[in-house]
């Protein structure tokens, strides 16, 4: 038998190999440690929520997260367009999802789903992306290729690399503003996936990078949408709307000494009715300061269109606030067009030098119609204008409950009679009827026909206030089937103060009347009123409330025209008819 000898020296080296592990993990840095271990928590808590998507028929796919616990989840309108009405998520418990469309943003690239067959699903924290900071160490995770099909998700390591960043558009017409870049790698599949910061808040939406020769190697320079552009957009994404961005009416550009100045400006406008003029400084918008084109069209591009918001502009040195109404940036028709819905207006001809916006190349092509669960097919409703009307309809009974709930005058629909003083002591009587409007002002009379069909700004100043109590009959009678259409338009800020509201949209004759709701008791607050689309607004706020029969009506209505106090209604004694009274 033969033997091997080692020589004391060879011994002592042997014994120090084997040691070695434990003296380099002895070495390490215990911050060094501390935060692996916290990288590893936080994936291993956040991994739950990202979900890998499929489509219906389990070809393609992309990324999400999910938000809310009874299945409400974020993706790119990218990514659930091609896929389908329904398709299929899968989550790290191993476990296939049926899920549904609720609702598109092909502008901002964001749609809507919601995840099927629980109540409980696991969440991602919100965070605040206006305190992301370049530096900051940030998660992409995901689904990149459809490696996912274990529906593990991939995670990738970064930090933010840029903020506030403006996205030209490219191929299609979704535009990418005030967004996050990280250099964690973000290829195609990644598209709606979550990013992460480091204490497991969800910061962005994953959704489009920069592609060396336009080919599909990640380059290092991916763009997250922000998440609170989404928290702007949150209730019109469950509107089940395709919804669409703001406007101003005005083209900006920055001067020799970096002024940002109105170029042109649309007369009909609300920024041009509220005073906004050619050769007029921006210098700030929505709180935020302008000092230069993508900043302003960064901060523009992150509210949805509706929204009123203010607007400080200087002027011969002098400054002046005034609150914006924000018109749509894009024709309803384009809109239903990257929808895929075929009923549209013909599209205008696109101008020499328009630029054409193009989204993270994708990993499949849009996926075959396959039919839906059976026991989930009633889940969508399909609506021109709409992504899914069924979302829409849900909405609309949670507000129109709430309003029954306190002020239900349904049995009511005969003519109704209103008296009372004006604040400067005139008496007013105030008679709404099927055929016509009548308003008795100390010893004027004002007459408005709805047999004509022609509405008409009286009294005269005020922006159709007789037309809009018309409007106001219809909704407390229950009678919103006789607008010709009715829909959840989504939230935004009352006037563009602070209150949060709850908007209902109705329409009839082209007129058009919004509905505020506040969101913490679901009160009616009051109404805006529009003879046309760009007419200017009529605004009625209710103030205080009398009750009738155990039943809440207003008794105290305030209403401006624009920026001016028209008048202040008190409401002193009210006479309802029921539709047989007002017959005989």
């Amino acid at each position: 038998m033969q033997r091997t000898f080692f020589c004391d020296r060879c011994l002592t080296s042997i014994f120090m190999l084997l040691l070695l592990p434990a003296f380099a993990q002895a070495a390490v840095d215990p911050a060094v440690l501390a935060a692996q271990k916290q990288r590893v928590d936080v994936i291993k808590a956040v991994s739950p929520s990202v979900v890998a998507i499929f489509g219906a028929a389990g070809k393609g796919g992309g990324s999400g997260v999910l938000v809310t616990s009874d299945g409400f989840a974020l993706t790119n309108f990218h990514v659930a367009s091609p896929s389908g009405n329904f398709m299929k998520c899968g989550l790290n418990d191993g476990k296939l999802y049926d899920a549904v469309i609720v609702s598109i943003d092909p502008t901002g690239d964001i749609a809507l789903i919601k995840l099927l067959g629980r109540t409980d699903f696991p969440v991602a924290r919100l965070g605040n992306s206006d305190t992301v900071k370049v530096g900051d160490w940030a998660y992409a995770m995901g689904n990149p290729f459809l490696l996912a099909t274990d529906f593990q998700p991939t995670i990738t390591y970064g930090i933010v690399s840029g903020v506030h960043r403006y996205q030209y558009p490219a191929g299609t017409f979704l535009e990418y503003t005030d967004c996050i870049q990280v250099d964690s790698s973000i290829n195609p599949g990644n598209s709606g996936g979550p990013l992460f910061n480091d204490q497991g808040e969800l910061i962005g939406i994953n959704g489009r990078g920069s592609f060396e020769k336009r080919g599909r190697v990640n380059s290092g320079a991916g763009y997250a949408i922000s998440i609170n552009q989404i928290k702007h957009f949150w209730d019109h994404l469950k509107s089940g709307r395709i919804v669409d961005h703001a406007a101003l009416g005005a083209t900006v550009s920055t001067d020799f000494d970096s002024k940002i100045d109105v170029t042109e400006i649309l007369e009909e406008s609300d920024a041009f009715r509220k005073g906004l003029r050619l050769g007029d400084e921006i210098v700030s918008f929505a709180g935020r300061p302008i000092r230069s084109v993508n900043q302003f069209k960064n901060i523009l591009g992150i509210y949805p269109a509706g929204w009123t918001l203010p607007l400080v502009y200087r002027r011969d040195e002098k400054k002046t606030t005034i609150y914006v109404r924000l018109q749509a940036l894009h024709r309803a028709s384009e809109l239903q067009k990257q929808a895929g819905q075929k009923k549209i207006i013909p599209e205008k001809p696109s101008k020499p030098g328009d630029k054409k916006p193009s989204p993270m190349p994708l990993p499949h092509a849009k996926q075959a119609a396959t039919p839906p669960p059976e026991k989930y097919k009633h889940l969508y409703i399909s609506k021109t204008g709409f992504a899914n009307y069924y979302f829409n309809q849900r909405q609309q009974e949670r507000l129109l409950q709430a309003l029954n709930d306190s002020s239900n005058f349904s049995d009511r629909k005969g003519n109704w009679s209103l008296t009372g003083k004006q604040i400067d002591g005139d008496e007013f009587t105030l008679t709404l009827a099927d055929k016509g409007i009548g308003f008795e002002l100390g010893n004027d009379v004002y007459l408005q026909s709805l047999e004509s069909g022609m509405l008409l700004d009286e009294p005269a100043g005020t922006g159709g206030l007789l037309a809009a109590f018309h409007h106001f009959r219809l909704l407390l009678s229950g009678q919103t089937a006789r607008f010709t259409d009715f829909y959840y338009l989504g939230s935004e800020h009352l006037d563009g103060k602070n209150e949060l509201v709850d908007v209902l949209v109705a329409i009839q004759t082209g007129a058009i009347s919004r509905w505020y709701f506040n969101k913490s008791d679901l009160s009616l607050r009051g109404f805006d009123f529009y003879l046309t689309e760009n007419s200017e607004v009529c605004a009625i706020r209710f103030e205080q409330f009398q009750t009738l029969k155990g039943q809440k009506f207003p008794s105290e209505i305030i209403i401006h025209y624009g920026n001016r106090p028209v008048m202040k209604l008190k409401i002193e004694q009210v006479k309802l008819e029921t539709l047989e009274n007002s017959k005989k």
